[in-house]
């Protein structure tokens, strides 16, 4: 009998790629306040790729809890613009003003993928992606928004590359997992290893 999987995250979006990959999995949404886990581990001096994979680990582990012997994935995916730290809009003001702060720079998104068993982290793995926006007119990014409406506040850019979002970029670099939000190659590799997936 192959080992229990089980994603421990809400994205329909990460779900789909390892559904997609033929994993056969369970998914639970993790019970942690990701606000409070940053405040606990120091908040604002918390470098962003750091903060990643501690949030991936706190929702694996959570998880983990309930389900003895399973493979349990956690993920998480932070956006930083130098060292800030950029968190998800609240509002569609928020959104358009994300938007025009990042408009003619480059972001990073930092995907983190962790497998907790029993409650301990048995793999870490982290992937950067460095995204180019364009120079956005306040105009376009006003029609934009009303295009694709309230999903932009699903993203911590305010942008899905898999939709509308893609025609705000100039450049980017990093694969397609990453940006989604969680580094599929490496985690497919890993799941081989321990024999959790035919390979």
């Amino acid at each position: 009998m192959r080992q229990e999987i089980i994603l421990a995250s809400g994205s329909p979006f990460r779900r789909k790629m390892l559904e997609d990959a033929g994993i056969d999995l369970s998914v639970e949404r993790p019970a942690i306040d990701e606000r409070a886990v940053e405040d606990a581990v120091g908040g604002a001096g918390l470098r962003p790729d750091d903060l990643a994979q501690i949030l991936a680990e706190a929702k694996a582990v959570d998880v983990s809890q309930n389900h003895p012997g399973a493979l349990v994935i956690g993920c998480d995916q932070t956006l930083s613009l130098g060292e800030e730290l950029i968190h998800k809009p609240a509002d569609m003001e928020e959104a358009r003003r994300r938007l025009l702060m990042l408009s003619g720079k480059t972001h990073q998104l930092n995907s983190a993928v962790v497998i907790v068993q029993d409650g301990e982290t048995i793999w870490r793995h982290l992937s950067v992606a460095s995204m180019t926006m364009r120079e956005l007119d306040p105009c376009f990014v006003g029609r934009h928004l009303s295009a694709v409406g309230d999903v932009a506040l699903s993203s911590v850019g305010a942008y899905q590359i898999e939709g509308r979002g893609i025609q705000l970029f100039e450049k980017i670099e990093g694969d397609h997992f990453t940006i989604i939000g969680l580094p599929l190659l490496p985690l497919l590799k890993r799941l081989r290893e321990l024999g959790a997936i035919d390979g």
